[in-house]
């Protein structure tokens, strides 16, 4: 699987991009904020339909744009899967009447896969990345909410059924603490709260089943590259930590039954109902959950160093990496933004030969000096500047 083409209207800082790709390995050299980061984004964006840095996707929208008529940004990247070429196209519009303020104006976004609207579910997992930033660190370091999010967005892109489901969770969820607030004002009823708890129940045990599945496949594929990274002195465990207490979790070595994991929600749902109902929210369920990282048997969220938790870190995308492979069949494109001054020169080293496997990697960089001169010489180079991308032909300079 590779990108062939990328084409970027009034996305961030490009006002306007368009750029052919081959299957190799490609380094974006340029100084601080050219936009090599966005480059990345805008592919990530495409594959998974969501920006890994931006809080609103209004904010992907170039500035220079929101002067128009429409502010407006179109993506679109052309894709080989499988010896198929495929087309993901967004477009991204503020509309508002005339002399309303651009921050009343409401926000529309459309997606396209071979030129046919379709869903954002429908398109996620057609291509395949992994994103690999400095910011990655709070895989491990961060709360709870970054390690769910990493999962389900590895998942996602493997797994259409998972997705789905998760989809539904997240609305039935809206739905019940819309419910429970209603009855904290006495607004509603308490056993209304029936059918809400059997739906929230049976997606989530879904979405539990698959996860703990998932992190154990996943788990394989990461323990020999942490291994590797801390040369041979450390061994990464990963464990679910449920809020439903389900037989099989943490860490079982197969999956709980889908009839007991729905009936264990469902008793931890009511045994927790009259406190979800004095907070208006609900305390159980998978979107409550966390991974624990522990490096012997030590926890790398709490008591990890700061150099064991980016070891964590990068032992997880490249694990990733791995995981897609076997779940889809194909490596996904690797995308990694400025890794090389974050990583002493062993890591850098064996992540320069992890990825050499991949048939396509963007690796941005300020300077191709963090890179040995042999890896430079067999990849295409290009130099960002204030939202272009040029192709670099100098000679190499001397790498590491």
């Amino acid at each position: 699987m590779h990108l062939t083409r990328l084409a970027l209207t009034n996305f961030r800082n490009y006002a306007r991009l368009e750029v052919s790709l081959s299957a190799r390995i490609h380094l974006l050299e340029g100084e601080n904020a050219q936009g090599k980061t966005n480059l990345l984004e805008a592919i990530y964006y495409l594959a998974t339909t969501r920006s890994p840095l931006a809080s609103s996707d209004r904010e992907l929208i170039a500035w220079g744009a929101r002067g128009e008529v429409i502010p407006y940004a179109r993506l679109s990247a052309t894709y080989l899967r499988g010896g198929e070429e495929h087309t993901t196209e967004m477009s991204l519009v503020l509309e508002r009447q005339p002399g309303e303020p651009l921050e009343g104006a409401t926000f529309r976004r459309q997606i396209w896969l071979d030129g046919v609207p379709r869903r954002a579910m429908d398109v996620v997992g057609r291509l395949l990345v992994v994103l690999f930033l400095p910011e990655d660190i709070a895989l491990v370091a961060g709360a709870p909410g970054e390690r769910r999010r990493y999962l389900d967005i590895t998942l996602c892109q493997t797994d259409s059924a998972y997705c789905r489901a998760l989809a539904r969770y997240n609305r039935v969820l809206a739905q019940r603490n819309a419910l429970l607030r209603a009855i904290r004002e006495r607004q509603a009823q308490r056993n209304e709260l029936t059918y809400w708890d059997e739906e929230l129940s049976k997606l989530g045990a879904l979405i539990l089943a698959r996860r703990m599945e998932g992190l154990r496949a996943l788990e394989q594929d990461v323990q020999p590259v942490h291994h590797a990274l801390t040369g041979g002195q450390e061994r990464l465990s990963l464990h679910y930590m449920s809020t439903v207490p389900c037989p099989g979790a943490p860490g079982a070595p197969t999956p709980p039954e889908e009839a007991r994991l729905i009936e264990a929600f469902r008793v931890a749902l009511e045994a927790a109902r009259s406190e979800e109902i004095g907070r208006g929210v609900t305390t159980i369920g998978p979107h409550r959950d966390d991974v624990r990282l522990l490096a012997d048997g030590v926890d790398m969220t709490i008591y990890g160093s700061r150099g064991q938790q980016r070891t964590v870190a990068l032992a997880l995308k490249l694990g990733e990496m791995a995981f897609m492979r076997r779940a889809a069949g194909e490596f996904p494109v690797l995308l990694l933004d400025d890794v090389a001054s974050e990583l002493d020169e062993q890591r850098r080293r064996f992540l320069l030969g992890a990825i050499r496997e991949a048939p396509q990697v963007l690796i941005t960089t300020t300077s191709l000096r963090d890179y040995p001169a042999d890896f430079c010489a067999s990849a295409v180079r290009w130099r960002v500047v204030k939202g272009t991308l040029l192709l670099d032909e100098r000679p190499t300079a001397k790498g590491v």
